[in-house]
Protein backbone atom coordinates (compact mmCIF):
# COMPACT_ATOMS: atom_id res chain seq x y z
CA UNK A 1 0.00 0.00 0.00
CA UNK A 2 1.45 3.22 -1.19
CA UNK A 3 1.84 5.60 2.28
CA UNK A 4 0.88 8.43 0.61
CA UNK A 5 -2.81 6.58 -0.54
CA UNK A 6 -3.52 4.65 2.21
CA UNK A 7 -7.11 5.08 1.83
CA UNK A 8 -7.61 4.93 -2.05
CA UNK A 9 -5.79 1.23 -1.69
CA UNK A 10 -7.83 0.41 0.93
CA UNK A 11 -11.43 1.52 -1.71
CA UNK A 12 -9.73 -0.11 -4.16
CA UNK A 13 -8.51 -3.78 -3.01
CA UNK A 14 -10.64 -6.72 -1.71
CA UNK A 15 -14.12 -7.91 -1.53
CA UNK A 16 -15.54 -4.30 -0.67
CA UNK A 17 -14.09 -2.43 -3.90
CA UNK A 18 -17.30 -2.25 -5.65
CA UNK A 19 -18.93 -0.72 -2.92
CA UNK A 20 -16.46 1.24 -1.35
CA UNK A 21 -16.50 3.14 -4.80
CA UNK A 22 -19.99 3.75 -5.45
CA UNK A 23 -20.04 5.55 -2.32
CA UNK A 24 -17.43 8.26 -3.83
CA UNK A 25 -18.78 8.33 -7.10
CA UNK A 26 -21.58 9.95 -5.22
CA UNK A 27 -19.65 12.06 -4.19
CA UNK A 28 -18.36 13.40 -7.57
CA UNK A 29 -15.38 11.38 -7.97
CA UNK A 30 -13.78 10.48 -11.04
CA UNK A 31 -11.78 7.42 -11.38
CA UNK A 32 -8.20 9.34 -11.60
CA UNK A 33 -9.49 10.72 -7.93
CA UNK A 34 -8.52 7.56 -6.74
CA UNK A 35 -4.77 7.51 -6.65
CA UNK A 36 -5.26 11.12 -5.11
CA UNK A 37 -4.81 11.63 -1.23
CA UNK A 38 -8.13 12.24 0.71
CA UNK A 39 -7.26 15.05 2.89
CA UNK A 40 -10.17 15.82 5.89
CA UNK A 41 -10.76 19.36 6.78
CA UNK A 42 -12.19 19.60 10.19
CA UNK A 43 -14.13 22.45 10.29
CA UNK A 44 -14.68 23.98 13.55
CA UNK A 45 -16.97 26.87 12.07
CA UNK A 46 -19.91 27.98 14.13
CA UNK A 47 -22.40 30.84 14.76
CA UNK A 48 -22.70 30.42 18.33
CA UNK A 49 -19.32 32.23 19.38
CA UNK A 50 -17.20 35.03 17.47
CA UNK A 51 -14.14 32.52 18.28
CA UNK A 52 -15.31 30.28 15.30
CA UNK A 53 -18.44 32.61 13.40
CA UNK A 54 -15.17 33.62 10.46
CA UNK A 55 -14.07 29.74 10.29
CA UNK A 56 -15.52 29.29 6.85
CA UNK A 57 -13.98 31.37 4.40
CA UNK A 58 -10.84 29.55 6.07
CA UNK A 59 -12.23 26.00 5.80
CA UNK A 60 -13.27 27.07 1.89
CA UNK A 61 -10.04 28.21 1.17
CA UNK A 62 -7.88 24.63 2.93
CA UNK A 63 -10.31 23.25 0.65
CA UNK A 64 -9.07 25.05 -2.30
CA UNK A 65 -5.74 24.69 -1.67
CA UNK A 66 -5.71 20.93 -1.10
CA UNK A 67 -7.32 20.73 -4.46
CA UNK A 68 -4.75 22.86 -5.86
CA UNK A 69 -1.74 20.83 -4.58
CA UNK A 70 -3.34 17.36 -5.84
CA UNK A 71 -5.82 16.25 -2.93
CA UNK A 72 -9.36 15.33 -2.63
CA UNK A 73 -10.69 17.57 0.22
CA UNK A 74 -13.08 15.99 2.54
CA UNK A 75 -15.09 18.20 5.26
CA UNK A 76 -16.30 17.30 8.20
CA UNK A 77 -17.42 19.17 11.53
CA UNK A 78 -16.18 19.52 14.94
CA UNK A 79 -17.89 21.18 17.45
CA UNK A 80 -17.56 23.71 20.27
CA UNK A 81 -18.08 25.43 23.62
CA UNK A 82 -18.31 29.46 23.92
CA UNK A 83 -15.87 29.89 27.20
CA UNK A 84 -16.67 33.78 27.05
CA UNK A 85 -20.29 32.86 26.73
CA UNK A 86 -20.77 29.83 29.14
CA UNK A 87 -18.68 31.35 32.09
CA UNK A 88 -20.26 31.09 35.53
CA UNK A 89 -22.99 29.28 34.32
CA UNK A 90 -23.85 25.42 34.55
CA UNK A 91 -22.45 25.21 30.66
CA UNK A 92 -19.27 25.73 31.94
CA UNK A 93 -18.55 22.56 32.81
CA UNK A 94 -19.11 21.55 29.46
CA UNK A 95 -15.76 23.51 28.40
CA UNK A 96 -13.47 21.03 29.13
CA UNK A 97 -15.37 18.14 28.22
CA UNK A 98 -15.78 19.50 24.64
CA UNK A 99 -11.66 19.15 24.31
CA UNK A 100 -12.41 15.36 24.78
CA UNK A 101 -15.74 15.39 22.49
CA UNK A 102 -13.36 17.38 19.66
CA UNK A 103 -10.30 14.85 20.00
CA UNK A 104 -12.88 11.92 20.09
CA UNK A 105 -14.37 13.54 16.70
CA UNK A 106 -10.98 14.15 15.02
CA UNK A 107 -9.80 10.73 15.30
CA UNK A 108 -12.63 8.61 14.73
CA UNK A 109 -13.48 10.59 11.34
CA UNK A 110 -9.83 10.61 10.68
CA UNK A 111 -9.48 6.93 11.45
CA UNK A 112 -13.19 5.75 10.64
CA UNK A 113 -12.94 7.12 7.14
CA UNK A 114 -8.99 5.95 6.66
CA UNK A 115 -8.11 9.44 5.56
CA UNK A 116 -4.43 9.96 4.36
CA UNK A 117 -4.00 13.88 6.11
CA UNK A 118 -5.98 16.31 7.74
CA UNK A 119 -6.33 20.13 8.23
CA UNK A 120 -7.95 21.12 11.84
CA UNK A 121 -9.16 24.77 11.78
CA UNK A 122 -10.36 26.10 15.22
CA UNK A 123 -10.88 29.30 17.03
CA UNK A 124 -12.14 28.95 20.50
CA UNK A 125 -9.67 27.47 23.56
CA UNK A 126 -10.76 24.18 23.66
CA UNK A 127 -10.69 23.87 19.59
CA UNK A 128 -6.52 23.31 19.12
CA UNK A 129 -5.78 21.05 22.04
CA UNK A 130 -8.55 19.00 21.50
CA UNK A 131 -7.68 19.21 17.44
CA UNK A 132 -3.92 18.52 18.25
CA UNK A 133 -4.67 15.57 20.59
CA UNK A 134 -7.26 13.98 17.73
CA UNK A 135 -4.28 14.63 15.30
CA UNK A 136 -1.67 12.65 17.42
CA UNK A 137 -3.88 10.30 18.03
CA UNK A 138 -5.05 9.26 14.22
CA UNK A 139 -1.03 10.28 13.58
CA UNK A 140 -1.53 10.57 9.87
CA UNK A 141 0.23 14.09 8.81
CA UNK A 142 -1.94 17.04 10.39
CA UNK A 143 -1.95 20.67 10.47
CA UNK A 144 -3.30 23.10 12.39
CA UNK A 145 -5.00 26.40 10.94
CA UNK A 146 -5.96 28.89 13.45
CA UNK A 147 -9.30 31.05 13.15
CA UNK A 148 -7.40 34.08 14.63
CA UNK A 149 -7.60 36.70 17.17
CA UNK A 150 -10.25 38.84 17.74
CA UNK A 151 -9.63 43.06 16.59
CA UNK A 152 -9.93 45.36 20.14
CA UNK A 153 -13.21 47.45 21.15
CA UNK A 154 -13.07 50.67 21.68
CA UNK A 155 -14.73 52.97 24.36
CA UNK A 156 -13.22 56.38 25.16
CA UNK A 157 -9.99 56.26 23.50
CA UNK A 158 -9.09 52.93 25.08
CA UNK A 159 -8.66 49.54 23.88
CA UNK A 160 -11.34 46.54 24.61
CA UNK A 161 -11.81 42.77 25.20
CA UNK A 162 -13.61 40.16 26.81
CA UNK A 163 -11.93 40.86 30.13
CA UNK A 164 -12.70 43.91 30.12
CA UNK A 165 -16.22 43.14 30.51
CA UNK A 166 -15.56 40.96 33.83
CA UNK A 167 -13.71 43.31 35.28
CA UNK A 168 -16.05 45.80 34.85
CA UNK A 169 -18.80 43.89 36.58
CA UNK A 170 -16.52 44.39 39.88
CA UNK A 171 -16.12 47.64 39.20
CA UNK A 172 -19.50 48.77 38.84
CA UNK A 173 -20.32 46.83 42.19
CA UNK A 174 -17.98 48.75 43.98
CA UNK A 175 -19.35 51.71 42.78
CA UNK A 176 -16.54 52.77 40.63
CA UNK A 177 -18.13 52.70 37.07
CA UNK A 178 -21.48 54.66 36.18
CA UNK A 179 -24.15 52.24 34.35
CA UNK A 180 -24.16 54.13 31.40
CA UNK A 181 -20.06 53.27 30.84
CA UNK A 182 -20.94 49.69 32.07
CA UNK A 183 -23.52 48.91 29.70
CA UNK A 184 -21.22 50.62 26.80
CA UNK A 185 -18.22 48.59 27.55
CA UNK A 186 -20.59 45.55 27.33
CA UNK A 187 -21.84 46.38 24.07
CA UNK A 188 -18.34 47.59 22.34
CA UNK A 189 -15.46 44.98 23.82
CA UNK A 190 -16.26 42.00 21.24
CA UNK A 191 -16.35 44.09 18.01
CA UNK A 192 -16.58 40.74 15.49
CA UNK A 193 -15.75 37.79 15.02
CA UNK A 194 -12.38 35.87 16.25
CA UNK A 195 -11.09 34.80 19.17
CA UNK A 196 -10.30 36.66 22.53
CA UNK A 197 -7.85 39.23 21.92
CA UNK A 198 -5.23 39.28 24.88
CA UNK A 199 -3.04 36.41 25.43
CA UNK A 200 -5.73 34.65 26.78
CA UNK A 201 -5.79 30.68 26.07
CA UNK A 202 -7.09 30.34 22.55
CA UNK A 203 -4.08 33.02 21.52
CA UNK A 204 -1.48 30.98 23.89
CA UNK A 205 -2.71 27.79 22.51
CA UNK A 206 -2.32 29.06 19.04
CA UNK A 207 0.97 30.52 19.43
CA UNK A 208 2.24 27.43 21.68
CA UNK A 209 1.28 25.28 17.85
CA UNK A 210 3.43 27.92 15.68
CA UNK A 211 6.04 27.09 18.34
CA UNK A 212 5.05 23.67 17.90
CA UNK A 213 5.57 22.79 14.63
CA UNK A 214 2.35 22.44 13.91
CA UNK A 215 1.42 25.64 12.35
CA UNK A 216 2.88 27.67 10.23
CA UNK A 217 5.18 30.54 11.32
CA UNK A 218 3.32 33.93 12.03
CA UNK A 219 0.21 32.08 11.65
CA UNK A 220 -1.08 32.33 14.81
CA UNK A 221 -1.58 35.67 15.83
CA UNK A 222 -3.23 36.97 12.86
CA UNK A 223 -6.09 38.74 12.81
CA UNK A 224 -9.38 36.77 11.85
CA UNK A 225 -11.23 39.62 9.78
CA UNK A 226 -7.66 40.17 7.87
CA UNK A 227 -7.37 39.01 4.25
CA UNK A 228 -3.57 37.39 4.97
CA UNK A 229 -5.11 35.15 7.24
CA UNK A 230 -6.90 33.13 3.96
CA UNK A 231 -4.34 32.95 2.30
CA UNK A 232 -2.46 31.23 5.31
CA UNK A 233 -5.31 28.80 5.32
CA UNK A 234 -4.66 27.80 1.85
CA UNK A 235 -1.12 27.36 2.49
CA UNK A 236 -1.17 25.81 5.28
CA UNK A 237 -3.31 23.30 2.91
CA UNK A 238 -0.16 22.72 0.42
CA UNK A 239 1.95 22.38 2.97
CA UNK A 240 -0.32 19.48 4.14
CA UNK A 241 0.11 17.72 0.90
CA UNK A 242 3.59 18.55 0.86
CA UNK A 243 3.58 16.49 4.33
CA UNK A 244 1.49 13.56 3.36
CA UNK A 245 3.80 12.84 0.47
CA UNK A 246 6.84 13.11 2.45
CA UNK A 247 4.65 11.01 5.12
CA UNK A 248 5.97 13.47 7.96
CA UNK A 249 3.36 12.69 10.54
CA UNK A 250 1.96 14.41 14.27
CA UNK A 251 4.30 11.98 16.28
CA UNK A 252 7.66 12.69 14.30
CA UNK A 253 7.26 16.73 15.11
CA UNK A 254 5.68 16.88 18.84
CA UNK A 255 8.53 15.36 20.92
CA UNK A 256 9.78 15.97 24.17
CA UNK A 257 12.23 19.04 22.79
CA UNK A 258 9.15 20.18 20.63
CA UNK A 259 7.09 20.25 23.48
CA UNK A 260 9.48 22.19 25.69
CA UNK A 261 10.25 24.54 22.42
CA UNK A 262 6.48 25.04 23.11
CA UNK A 263 6.31 25.80 27.17
CA UNK A 264 9.34 27.96 26.27
CA UNK A 265 7.25 30.18 24.20
CA UNK A 266 4.67 30.34 26.07
CA UNK A 267 6.88 31.49 28.97
CA UNK A 268 8.31 34.03 27.03
CA UNK A 269 4.89 35.93 26.08
CA UNK A 270 3.04 35.61 29.31
CA UNK A 271 0.43 32.81 28.21
CA UNK A 272 -2.38 30.86 30.13
CA UNK A 273 -2.63 28.81 32.95
CA UNK A 274 -4.17 26.21 30.86
CA UNK A 275 -1.65 25.22 28.93
CA UNK A 276 -0.08 23.54 31.48
CA UNK A 277 -3.57 21.20 31.84
CA UNK A 278 -3.52 21.37 27.69
CA UNK A 279 0.44 20.03 27.05
CA UNK A 280 0.00 17.83 30.02
CA UNK A 281 -2.67 16.37 27.41
CA UNK A 282 -1.16 16.78 24.16
CA UNK A 283 2.18 15.20 25.29
CA UNK A 284 -0.25 11.73 26.84
CA UNK A 285 -1.72 11.75 23.86
CA UNK A 286 1.73 12.01 21.52
CA UNK A 287 2.91 9.24 24.13
CA UNK A 288 5.71 11.55 24.96
CA UNK A 289 6.93 12.18 29.06
CA UNK A 290 6.36 15.03 30.70
CA UNK A 291 5.26 16.06 34.19
CA UNK A 292 3.83 18.90 35.62
CA UNK A 293 7.26 19.38 37.13
CA UNK A 294 8.87 20.03 33.65
CA UNK A 295 6.99 23.34 33.25
CA UNK A 296 8.56 24.58 36.60
CA UNK A 297 11.87 23.80 34.95
CA UNK A 298 11.67 25.41 31.45
CA UNK A 299 10.05 28.47 33.64
CA UNK A 300 13.39 28.83 35.83
CA UNK A 301 14.98 29.80 32.69
CA UNK A 302 13.19 31.10 30.13
CA UNK A 303 12.22 35.19 31.11
CA UNK A 304 8.69 36.96 30.29
CA UNK A 305 9.62 38.73 26.96
CA UNK A 306 6.14 40.47 26.07
CA UNK A 307 3.60 43.21 27.56
CA UNK A 308 0.69 41.29 26.83
CA UNK A 309 -2.58 41.04 28.69
CA UNK A 310 -4.02 40.03 31.10
CA UNK A 311 -1.08 41.63 33.14
CA UNK A 312 0.22 43.66 30.29
CA UNK A 313 -0.46 46.71 28.08
CA UNK A 314 -1.13 44.69 24.62
CA UNK A 315 -3.03 42.49 22.75
CA UNK A 316 -2.56 39.65 20.13
CA UNK A 317 -2.68 42.32 17.08
CA UNK A 318 0.38 44.31 18.69
CA UNK A 319 2.33 41.37 18.83
CA UNK A 320 1.45 40.36 15.71
CA UNK A 321 2.42 43.95 14.11
CA UNK A 322 5.91 43.56 16.17
CA UNK A 323 7.16 40.07 14.54
CA UNK A 324 5.00 37.68 15.88
CA UNK A 325 6.01 34.29 17.32
CA UNK A 326 8.36 33.82 14.88
CA UNK A 327 10.37 36.90 16.95
CA UNK A 328 9.89 35.88 20.33
CA UNK A 329 11.22 32.71 19.41
CA UNK A 330 14.12 34.13 17.23
CA UNK A 331 15.33 35.84 20.43
CA UNK A 332 15.27 32.53 22.58
CA UNK A 333 17.17 30.61 19.65
CA UNK A 334 19.66 33.21 20.05
CA UNK A 335 19.70 32.98 23.50
CA UNK A 336 20.01 28.83 23.58
CA UNK A 337 16.45 28.61 24.91
CA UNK A 338 15.06 26.77 21.91
CA UNK A 339 15.96 23.31 20.35
CA UNK A 340 16.33 24.69 16.75
CA UNK A 341 16.95 21.31 15.22
CA UNK A 342 13.49 20.16 16.10
CA UNK A 343 11.56 19.27 12.84
CA UNK A 344 8.25 21.11 11.49
CA UNK A 345 5.15 20.32 9.77
CA UNK A 346 6.91 22.64 6.48
CA UNK A 347 9.49 19.80 6.72
CA UNK A 348 12.35 22.36 7.48
CA UNK A 349 13.56 22.68 11.17
CA UNK A 350 13.05 25.46 13.57
CA UNK A 351 16.26 26.52 13.11
CA UNK A 352 15.86 26.84 9.26
CA UNK A 353 12.26 28.29 9.39
CA UNK A 354 14.00 31.14 11.64
CA UNK A 355 17.11 31.98 9.40
CA UNK A 356 15.81 35.24 7.97
CA UNK A 357 14.36 36.69 11.19
CA UNK A 358 16.57 39.52 12.04
CA UNK A 359 17.94 39.15 15.74
CA UNK A 360 17.54 42.74 16.48
CA UNK A 361 14.08 43.78 17.82
CA UNK A 362 12.24 46.52 15.82
CA UNK A 363 12.69 50.10 17.33
CA UNK A 364 9.32 50.85 16.58
CA UNK A 365 7.36 48.48 18.99
CA UNK A 366 6.97 48.59 22.41
CA UNK A 367 5.47 44.98 22.92
CA UNK A 368 8.38 42.63 23.00
CA UNK A 369 11.16 43.34 25.51
CA UNK A 370 15.15 42.11 24.81
CA UNK A 371 16.50 39.30 27.04
CA UNK A 372 18.55 41.68 28.53
CA UNK A 373 15.86 43.64 29.62
CA UNK A 374 12.50 41.44 30.14
CA UNK A 375 9.10 41.83 31.86
CA UNK A 376 10.31 39.02 34.41
CA UNK A 377 13.50 37.03 35.06
CA UNK A 378 11.49 34.18 35.19
CA UNK A 379 8.45 32.52 33.32
CA UNK A 380 5.52 33.48 35.25
CA UNK A 381 3.36 29.72 35.55
CA UNK A 382 4.98 28.76 38.92
CA UNK A 383 4.23 25.02 39.96
CA UNK A 384 3.16 25.18 43.32
CA UNK A 385 3.31 22.20 46.12
CA UNK A 386 2.66 22.03 50.02
CA UNK A 387 0.15 19.83 51.84
CA UNK A 388 -2.44 21.47 50.13
CA UNK A 389 -2.21 20.51 46.81
CA UNK A 390 0.98 17.24 46.65
CA UNK A 391 0.34 17.06 42.59
CA UNK A 392 1.20 20.08 41.90
CA UNK A 393 -0.67 23.56 41.21
CA UNK A 394 -0.60 26.46 38.69
CA UNK A 395 -0.09 30.20 39.97
CA UNK A 396 -0.03 33.01 37.90
CA UNK A 397 2.39 35.27 39.15
CA UNK A 398 2.48 38.36 36.58
CA UNK A 399 1.67 41.59 37.29
CA UNK A 400 2.00 41.28 40.88
CA UNK A 401 4.44 43.23 43.18
CA UNK A 402 4.26 40.75 45.57
CA UNK A 403 3.36 36.70 45.15
CA UNK A 404 3.58 36.12 48.98
CA UNK A 405 0.57 36.27 51.13
CA UNK A 406 -1.28 34.44 54.28
CA UNK A 407 -4.39 34.89 55.62
CA UNK A 408 -7.81 33.05 56.72
CA UNK A 409 -9.61 30.74 54.31
CA UNK A 410 -13.01 32.04 53.11
CA UNK A 411 -14.28 28.78 51.49
CA UNK A 412 -16.65 27.96 48.97
CA UNK A 413 -18.15 24.43 47.36
CA UNK A 414 -19.17 26.33 44.38
CA UNK A 415 -18.66 29.52 42.25
CA UNK A 416 -21.94 31.01 42.76
CA UNK A 417 -21.73 31.87 45.96
CA UNK A 418 -18.27 33.03 45.73
CA UNK A 419 -19.46 35.50 43.46
CA UNK A 420 -21.49 36.64 45.52
CA UNK A 421 -20.00 37.01 48.54
CA UNK A 422 -17.20 39.22 46.32
CA UNK A 423 -20.37 40.75 45.20
CA UNK A 424 -21.29 41.70 48.24
CA UNK A 425 -18.38 43.02 49.66
CA UNK A 426 -17.89 40.31 52.16
CA UNK A 427 -14.18 39.49 50.93
CA UNK A 428 -11.72 41.71 52.45
CA UNK A 429 -7.83 42.45 51.78
CA UNK A 430 -5.86 39.26 53.43
CA UNK A 431 -8.32 37.33 52.65
CA UNK A 432 -7.28 33.75 50.83
CA UNK A 433 -10.62 32.33 49.35
CA UNK A 434 -10.94 28.49 48.63
CA UNK A 435 -13.05 27.62 45.77
CA UNK A 436 -13.65 23.53 45.64
CA UNK A 437 -15.47 20.47 44.14
CA UNK A 438 -14.35 21.94 40.75
CA UNK A 439 -12.32 20.16 39.53
CA UNK A 440 -12.27 17.32 36.70
CA UNK A 441 -14.29 15.18 38.82
CA UNK A 442 -15.45 16.90 41.23
CA UNK A 443 -17.57 20.09 39.15
CA UNK A 444 -17.21 18.06 36.67
CA UNK A 445 -15.54 19.21 34.09
CA UNK A 446 -12.80 21.42 35.72
CA UNK A 447 -14.78 24.96 34.92
CA UNK A 448 -13.28 28.10 34.87
CA UNK A 449 -13.16 31.12 37.80
CA UNK A 450 -13.24 34.40 35.65
CA UNK A 451 -16.27 35.43 36.86
CA UNK A 452 -14.88 35.80 40.73
CA UNK A 453 -11.15 36.65 39.67
CA UNK A 454 -12.40 39.54 37.03
CA UNK A 455 -14.90 40.82 40.21
CA UNK A 456 -12.26 41.21 42.38
CA UNK A 457 -9.58 43.09 40.23
CA UNK A 458 -12.38 45.27 39.56
CA UNK A 459 -12.78 45.57 43.04
CA UNK A 460 -9.42 46.17 43.23
CA UNK A 461 -8.41 43.47 45.46
CA UNK A 462 -7.03 41.51 42.84
CA UNK A 463 -3.10 41.51 44.76
CA UNK A 464 -4.20 41.74 48.46
CA UNK A 465 -6.96 38.84 48.03
CA UNK A 466 -5.67 34.82 47.23
CA UNK A 467 -7.69 32.43 45.32
CA UNK A 468 -6.98 29.02 45.15
CA UNK A 469 -9.12 26.30 43.28
CA UNK A 470 -9.16 22.57 42.34
CA UNK A 471 -10.89 24.06 39.06
CA UNK A 472 -9.48 26.19 36.20
CA UNK A 473 -8.75 29.86 35.39
CA UNK A 474 -9.49 31.79 32.10
CA UNK A 475 -7.04 32.65 30.31
CA UNK A 476 -7.98 36.62 31.04
CA UNK A 477 -7.22 36.02 34.90
CA UNK A 478 -4.69 37.25 36.96
CA UNK A 479 -3.88 38.58 40.37
CA UNK A 480 -3.25 35.88 43.58
CA UNK A 481 -4.44 33.10 42.06
CA UNK A 482 -3.61 29.31 42.23
CA UNK A 483 -5.76 26.80 40.20
CA UNK A 484 -5.47 23.56 39.10
CA UNK A 485 -5.10 21.78 42.74
CA UNK A 486 -4.53 18.27 42.45
CA UNK A 487 -5.64 15.90 44.14
CA UNK A 488 -8.72 17.44 44.07
CA UNK A 489 -11.45 18.02 46.44
CA UNK A 490 -14.14 15.32 45.28
CA UNK A 491 -10.95 12.53 45.08
CA UNK A 492 -9.76 13.43 48.64
CA UNK A 493 -7.10 16.35 48.72
CA UNK A 494 -6.89 18.56 51.62
CA UNK A 495 -8.37 21.26 49.71
CA UNK A 496 -11.61 19.26 51.00
CA UNK A 497 -10.48 19.68 54.43
CA UNK A 498 -10.06 23.27 54.88
CA UNK A 499 -12.39 24.92 57.18
CA UNK A 500 -13.50 28.53 57.52
CA UNK A 501 -10.66 30.75 58.87
CA UNK A 502 -7.80 28.19 58.74
CA UNK A 503 -4.52 29.76 57.90
CA UNK A 504 -3.50 29.17 54.39
CA UNK A 505 -0.39 30.53 52.64
CA UNK A 506 0.76 31.19 49.20
CA UNK A 507 3.93 31.83 48.86
CA UNK A 508 5.32 31.69 44.71
CA UNK A 509 8.73 32.39 45.94
CA UNK A 510 8.99 29.06 47.80
CA UNK A 511 6.87 27.54 45.19
CA UNK A 512 4.49 26.70 48.08
CA UNK A 513 0.95 25.84 48.90
CA UNK A 514 0.34 25.46 52.50
CA UNK A 515 -2.76 24.54 54.99
CA UNK A 516 -1.13 25.86 58.20
CA UNK A 517 -3.12 23.48 60.31
CA UNK A 518 -1.03 20.51 62.30
CA UNK A 519 -1.06 17.17 60.50
CA UNK A 520 -3.04 15.73 63.75
CA UNK A 521 -5.82 18.01 63.17
CA UNK A 522 -5.99 17.23 59.15
CA UNK A 523 -6.24 13.30 59.64
CA UNK A 524 -8.63 13.87 62.32
CA UNK A 525 -11.02 15.80 59.45
CA UNK A 526 -10.11 13.17 56.95
CA UNK A 527 -11.27 10.69 59.43
CA UNK A 528 -14.89 12.22 59.09
CA UNK A 529 -15.06 12.77 55.62
CA UNK A 530 -16.94 11.29 52.93
CA UNK A 531 -16.67 11.63 49.21
CA UNK A 532 -20.11 13.47 47.99
CA UNK A 533 -22.25 11.72 45.65
CA UNK A 534 -21.57 12.99 41.76
CA UNK A 535 -23.56 15.61 40.70
CA UNK A 536 -24.34 13.64 37.27
CA UNK A 537 -25.48 10.02 37.07
CA UNK A 538 -25.70 9.96 32.78
CA UNK A 539 -25.00 11.72 30.12
CA UNK A 540 -21.44 13.33 29.21
CA UNK A 541 -20.35 14.54 32.05
CA UNK A 542 -21.17 11.68 34.00
CA UNK A 543 -18.53 9.87 31.71
CA UNK A 544 -16.41 12.74 32.26
CA UNK A 545 -16.44 12.63 36.14
CA UNK A 546 -15.68 8.93 35.82
CA UNK A 547 -13.13 8.86 33.49
CA UNK A 548 -11.29 11.62 34.25
CA UNK A 549 -7.60 11.53 35.91
CA UNK A 550 -6.13 14.16 37.81
CA UNK A 551 -5.39 17.44 37.05
CA UNK A 552 -1.89 17.20 36.98
CA UNK A 553 -2.12 14.63 34.60
CA UNK A 554 -3.75 16.78 32.19
CA UNK A 555 -7.66 15.45 33.15
CA UNK A 556 -7.86 13.17 30.40
CA UNK A 557 -10.43 10.56 29.93
CA UNK A 558 -7.17 7.88 28.62
CA UNK A 559 -5.38 7.35 31.28
CA UNK A 560 -5.94 3.59 32.02
CA UNK A 561 -2.04 2.49 33.04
Amino acid sequence: MSKINRRSANITEGVARAPNRSMYYALGYEEGDFKKPMIGVANGHSTITPCNSGLQRLADAAVQGIEAAGGNAQIFGTPTISDGMAMGTEGMKYSLVSREVIADCIETCVSGQWMDGVVTVGGCDKNMPGAMMGMLRANVPGIFVYGGTILPGRYKGQDLNIVSVFEAVGQFSAGNMGEADFCQIERLAIPGTGSCGGMYTANTMSSAFEALGMSLPWSSTMANPHDEIVAAAAEAARVLVEAVKADLKPRDIVTRKSIENAVAVIMAIGGSTNAVLHFLAIAHAAGVEWTIDDFERVRQRVPVLCDLKPSGQYLAVDLHQAGGIPQVMKMLLEAGLLHGDCITITGKTVAENLAAIPAALRADQQVIRPIANPMYAHGHLAILKGNLSPEGCVAKITGLKNPVITGPARVFDDEQSALAAIMAKKIVAGDVMVLRYLGPKGAPGMPEMLAPTGALIGQGLGESVGLITDGRFSGGTWGMVVGHVAPEAYAGGNIALVEEGDSITIDAHRLLLQLNVDEAEIARRRAAWKVPQPRYKRGVLAKFAFNASSASLGAVLDRFD
